[in-house]
């Protein structure tokens, strides 16, 4: 049995942020994971089915719809600059782990897609404050088949400056092929919560400083990690999750790639292939929640980490 309850959160600029949280009914969780849902999604609905599933393997399970996403106020599918929606989740987020109930719980990300990025940049933003991250097809680069031709984008970074808003940036339907499975992609086109259309000129501009920052500096990544991509991705590149996983600094990384699946693994797939994905994401999580070792270093830095705010 799972419980499930929605709320709001007011963001540092008064807009309304909707969150949402999935837990085990009648056992203390193993760990905290939080969700970073990815590009034009929403948590509630679309990331239900992963959430209650982890959930129902021991985990408090936190979601929240960016600004411009989801239930969240902001104009639908804009974004107008990354670094807020980072702060936005890093503040919610922290402050749910600072709860009287979550002190001394390891505490994960799992960000999918522009929310494996997200991911990644809240552990920049706090690197000693996350225990580790499940990054799932992250976008640290986009492929080559979803983005418009060089001369194009510079074209198109010149006019986001002065029609931000404006979509008219070319490119192929994300949803055809990012989900697999035909019934799933009629529920995503059916989800009023769901952004369709051409990205807005200022977000994909976002996407695309945020995925060359990254693609950058990912040498720099020093969190636990478990990376899975699909061989058949078209939306984000599958071989700069491979160079992640190896030039990362981090001393405890995993890479997992699936023969013959698409990008939206935690839902698009079919039901063998989720019980793959799932339980190499279950497993990796509950090695780090359930060795005692590593439960006490994390109860012990997260006491550390509360000493020095106090300090």
């Amino acid at each position: 049995m799972v419980l499930y309850e929605e709320d709001f959160v007011l963001n540092s600029r008064g807009m309304k942020l909707f969150t949402c949280v999935w837990k085990p009914d009648k056992e203390e969780p193993k760990a905290l994971l939080f969700l970073c849902h990815g590009y034009a999604m929403e948590s509630s609905i679309t990331m239900n089915s992963s959430a209650t599933r982890l959930a129902k393997a021991g985990f408090a399970v936190y979601g929240m719809d960016y600004e411009g996403h989801g239930k969240s106020e902001g104009l639908n599918g804009y974004i107008s600059d990354f670094d807020r929606l980072v702060d936005d989740v890093s503040n919610h987020y922290s402050t749910i782990c600072e709860k009287e109930e979550n002190k001394g719980k390891m505490r994960f990300l799992l960000g999918e897609s522009m929310g494996g990025a997200l991911a990644l940049l809240l552990a920049r933003k706090k690197p000693d404050f996350w225990d580790g991250a499940v990054l799932v097809a992250p976008m640290c680069k986009l492929a080559d088949e979803i983005k418009p031709h060089p001369v194009v984008i510079s074209i198109l970074i010149k006019l986001a400056k002065f029609i931000p808003t404006w979509k008219i940036v070319p490119g192929n339907d994300i949803i055809d092929i990012a989900v697999k499975e035909p019934h799933i992609r009629k529920q995503v086109r059916e989800n009023k919560y769901c952004y369709k259309g051409r990205p807005r000129l200022n977000t994909a501009y976002q996407l695309l400083l945020v995925s060359l920052d990254l693609e950058k500096n990912l040498h720099q990544v020093s969190i636990p990690f478990i990376v899975l991509h699909g061989e058949d991705d078209k939306v984000t590149d599958k071989s700069v999750s491979k160079l992640l996983y190896e030039v990362a600094s981090s001393s405890d990384k995993t890479f997992k790639l699936y023969p013959n699946m698409w990008h939206a693994l935690l839902y698009g797939e079919t039901p063998e292939n989720s019980e793959i994905v799932f339980g190499d994401i279950i497993n990796w999580l509950e090695d780090r929640a359930i060795n005692s070792n590593g439960g006490l270093e994390s109860q012990l830095k997260h006491k550390h980490d509360k000493f020095l705010t106090h300090k």
